[in-house]
């Protein structure tokens, strides 16, 4: 646990202060999420583990029963991804907190991120398919060359069904729906928390708190864990991060892979995002409270990402 996530759990809410992002629970609630999540949640009169895994027992099997047959076969196809040694410094070294030319690209993402929106610390949506907001600027930088793409507000596209999402450490995603979405959260580096919950709202019920480490993977599908937070409790220096504070200040950093299919794929061209798809999901804003809409933007794509960190790699002989 960092140093920023001890002062924010020494926070005592008999001491008349509340509990502070990015869950704002007390130590002893955390504990009776996480035993919540470990026992399982019930669906149909039967614990349901939001993790999937291999059983060893029988209460594990049983807890494995009710998750669908297409969520296992997103996971199985999913579980032997890894990063490179490479890979995972040169997305460290991009991450990492810096001045003038030392600077990373994915670093410089997050402080345009900061500043275009300051309701929570900012992270990285990563689209291995199309195009992501910043590869014109990637590209410019590095001397790149992109295919040409239509004029919008966004740069990139939408509705990519496989993402990688970068967490700096410290940071979080604000409460948030996949819609009808069947999807797995499947960790690649570092350590992420995530907390389901059983709507969409500010005041919703927590279900359950759950951590992933690499190798282990979390599920969605349609109205089934559609709801969560997403956590990554990695050092990341000595000041709290959150409202006050939107940038952490370490090369610390989790990576998670991202699978979410539609109800029906049907091979169709929008012109919009279609709601309750993964062209738009919809979070509760961390200010207003507000629910609003999340057309799924990715910020680079894996294409330009992965030029960037060959680079890197190739400058430090690795």
């Amino acid at each position: 646990m960092s140093r920023a996530s001890e002062k924010r759990g020494d926070v005592k809410a008999a001491g008349g202060v509340k509990p502070g992002p990015p869950f704002f629970i007390t130590r002893k609630q955390e504990l009776g999420l996480r035993i919540k999540a470990s026992q399982g949640i019930v669906m149909n009169k039967v614990p349901t583990s939001l993790v999937i895994g291999q059983p060893t027992s029988f209460d594990d099997y049983v807890r494995q029963l009710m998750i669908p047959t297409r969520v296992l076969e997103l996971a199985r196809k999913a579980s032997a991804i890894r990063f490179s040694a490479w890979e995972a410094e040169a997305i460290r070294a991009s991450i990492a907190p810096g001045r003038g030319k030392e600077k990373g690209l994915l670093r410089k993402i997050l402080e345009l991120k900061a500043r275009k929106d300051d309701s929570h610390p900012p992270y990285i949506r990563v689209a291995c398919t199309g195009r992501g907001d910043y590869d014109e600027m990637a590209a410019a930088e590095y001397g790149y060359k992109l295919d040409g793409g239509g004029e919008d507000i966004h740069k990139g596209e939408f509705g990519s069904p496989v993402v990688l999402e970068l967490w700096p450490a410290q940071h979080y995603s604000p409460m948030h729906s996949h819609g009808m979405t069947t999807g797995i959260i499947y960790c690649l580096s570092g350590q992420i928390d995530v907390m389901a919950y059983d709507s969409l709202k500010w005041e919703a019920k927590k279900v359950g708190l759950l951590t992933l480490t690499p190798g282990q993977c979390a599920w969605l599908d349609g109205e089934r864990f559609a709801v969560h937070k997403v956590f990554c409790p990695m050092d990341g220096g000595d000041a709290p991060v959150g409202p006050d504070n939107l940038l952490n200040d370490s090369s610390n950093y989790a990576a998670t892979f991202h699978v979410y299919l539609n109800q029906s794929e049907l091979p169709l061209v929008r012109a919009r995002p279609e709601p309750d798809t993964r062209d738009e999901f919809t979070f509760v804003d961390e200010k207003t409270h507000k629910i609003v809409p999340f057309p799924t933007y990715s910020d680079i794509s894996w294409s330009i990402l992965r030029k960037v960190m060959a680079d890197y790699a190739g400058k430090i002989g690795m």
